[in-house]
């Protein structure tokens, strides 16, 4: 009798054990408390952002019809001084408005060095196995069936030089007439915008961190041979048209 009813207590005891380690299982992350910690992270490493559009099916929120970028730019004309790396702002944004993308304003605080996405993996490759700091990258839309996926290479902003002729605007920065020189990158400075992780694309793309903002800054300078130098191969190798590597329609 003692035995079987020690039998009984040790089965109850196992079961209560299994329940609790059940409950102390990790619960599995909220999507959007994961999306609101990323951009949070982005924001503490000094990256402004600001909200932006999203998908609706395969067309843009905005509703513009035709959108040329749908699901790839900022939902307020004023996106270059609403951008913030404020922590309650940012909250409020993800919280109330889940679906959103966000961009973030370059040359301010960082650049953004943009080529297309098998050029970027190439040179990310070269770039570690040579030992140079390589900050934050970025894959958008990866997967793409007609290879429009580019990688995005954060680095530190050129600043602002004392001489405003010095500048390098960025609509300028991938001007047809500097294929040449720089065949299918762009450099995204004062002006521009790109979007950052997490972010979702039509056709069920996404904007991923290969590297997380947590790496810091370099140079823009250092990365830039070495991405040139992998831009002009791709460019070589695909037999692309020029122009077109170098102004694809999405960012």
């Amino acid at each position: 009798m003692g035995s079987e009813s020690s039998r009984v207590k040790r089965g109850e005891q196992s079961r209560i054990s299994q329940w609790l380690r059940g409950l102390r299982k990790p619960a599995a992350e909220d999507p959007g408390r994961q999306r609101e910690s990323l951009l949070l992270a982005t924001a503490s490493a000094g990256l402004p952002i600001a909200p932006a559009a999203h998908p609706a099916g395969y067309r843009c929120s905005c509703e513009r019809i035709g959108c040329p970028t749908p699901a790839r730019h900022p939902l307020s004309f004023a996106w270059q001084t609403q951008s913030t790396t404020d922590r309650a702002q940012i909250e409020r944004w993800a919280r109330n408005q889940p679906s959103a993308n966000f961009i973030t304003a370059t040359g301010m605080v960082h650049d953004v060095l943009d080529v297309p996405l098998e050029a970027g993996r190439a040179a990310l490759e070269r770039l570690l196995a040579a030992g140079i700091e390589v900050g934050p990258v970025a894959e958008s839309g990866a997967g793409d069936e007609g290879g429009h996926g580019r990688m995005l290479f954060f680095t530190a902003t050129r600043g602002t030089p004392e001489d405003e002729d010095e500048w390098w605007p960025c609509e300028l920065d991938c001007h047809p007439e500097t294929m040449d020189e720089h065949p299918g990158l762009r450099w995204h400075c004062r002006g521009s915008y790109v979007l950052v992780p997490p972010a979702a694309l039509p056709g069920e793309l996404t904007v991923d961190w290969v590297r997380g903002p947590e790496h810091p800054l370099p140079d823009p300078l250092t990365l830039l041979e070495i991405l040139t130098d992998a831009c002009a191969q791709h460019l070589a190798e695909a037999d692309h048209d020029a122009h077109a590597v170098a102004w694809p329609l999405s960012r």
